[in-house]
């Protein structure tokens, strides 16, 4: 396993985070539930290999299986929470206070089985101007900051689906980590959130990163060739591997052989050269073409 250092939080992870959205979801086509007996026990079994082999972060919410994960993960935590820096999430609906935000944080702390969490995000999709004002001024961060203050959370962040929305919380300063749908085939954070957060020193984790089986099932229906070609979730991997502001793309892991797979990828692949480099729009395609030509430009 490789390792970082995740912006101002100082705290160093590993490369990749073990989601745990998939131990409080089905997938009946694939024979994934872990709400039966057998399916929580290879959930634990997940959880424990992702540990053994070097990964340091996990990331969970309430929302997922009505807080299934979290108890999931409470069980290995039980054991082994010095093992990893341990990630959930909060509402911020308009029915929010402070006061629920901590409620709900102390509800985590009982299914996660410890007496601290690391980081606390806002579970967010998108965010309307109101929607900041509501959580930076409404109570809601200040309900944080408490915990905080008292002992109970060490970081705060946010996450949002559209990368936009985010930049505002970057610009407030009281945010230590941001989680942003970032991956192959949506890559508008590139644009704007992803330079400001490096300037910020905020730690980046990416959602969605080996693009949620999405750009599989495009290449599955449009060029199933690709699948014969290479492993385009490794290609998926291997993108955000490559981009420098990006500390760790958060990856949902069902079996150990995903772990093992994605562990594996970590270790064995340099990346050539730096997604942050990489040039967008037209004339800075045609000027990197030209520069290659010239011998003179080190982006592909």
């Amino acid at each position: 396993m490789k390792y970082t250092v995740l912006g101002r939080t100082g705290a160093r992870v590993s490369r990749i985070s073990l989601g745990g959205y998939p131990f409080g979801g089905v997938n009946h086509a694939q024979g994934w539930n872990p709400f039966e007996p057998e399916g929580k026990r290879t959930a634990i079994r997940t959880i424990h290999r992702a540990l053994d082999l070097g990964i340091s972060i996990i990331d969970t919410a309430p929302g997922y299986g009505d807080r299934h994960s979290e108890r999931i993960i409470g069980e290995v935590m039980a054991s082994r929470r010095d093992e990893c820096f341990l990630a959930t999430k909060v509402g911020w609906g308009r029915s929010m206070t402070g006061e629920a935000v901590q409620e709900s944080v102390h509800e985590s702390l009982r299914c996660l089985r410890t007496d601290v969490l690391d980081l606390v995000q806002f579970h967010g999709g998108m965010f309307t101007p109101e929607d900041y004002e509501h959580i930076v001024d409404g109570g809601l961060l200040q309900g944080l900051l408490d915990l905080k203050k008292r002992g109970k959370v060490r970081f705060v962040g946010v996450t949002s689906e559209e990368p936009w929305t985010l930049r505002q919380f970057v610009r407030d300063g009281r945010f230590d980590v941001i989680q942003v749908r970032y991956n192959l085939i949506y890559q508008s954070a590139a644009h704007h959130l992803l330079d400001e957060a490096r300037d910020a020193n905020v730690g980046v984790l990416t959602m969605r990163s080996l693009t949620s089986g999405i750009f599989q099932r495009l290449v599955r229906n449009l060029s199933p060739e690709w699948q014969e070609a290479c492993d385009v979730s490794e290609v998926a991997l291997r993108f955000l591997l490559s981009d420098s502001r990006v500390h760790a793309p958060n990856i949902g892991m069902r079996w150990e052989h995903e772990v093992e797979r994605n562990v594996r990828i970590v270790a064995e692949f340099e990346p050539s050269f730096d997604i942050a480099d990489f040039p967008r729009g037209t004339r800075a395609v045609y000027d990197a073409e030209d520069a290659d030509a010239a011998g003179e430009g080190a982006a592909r």
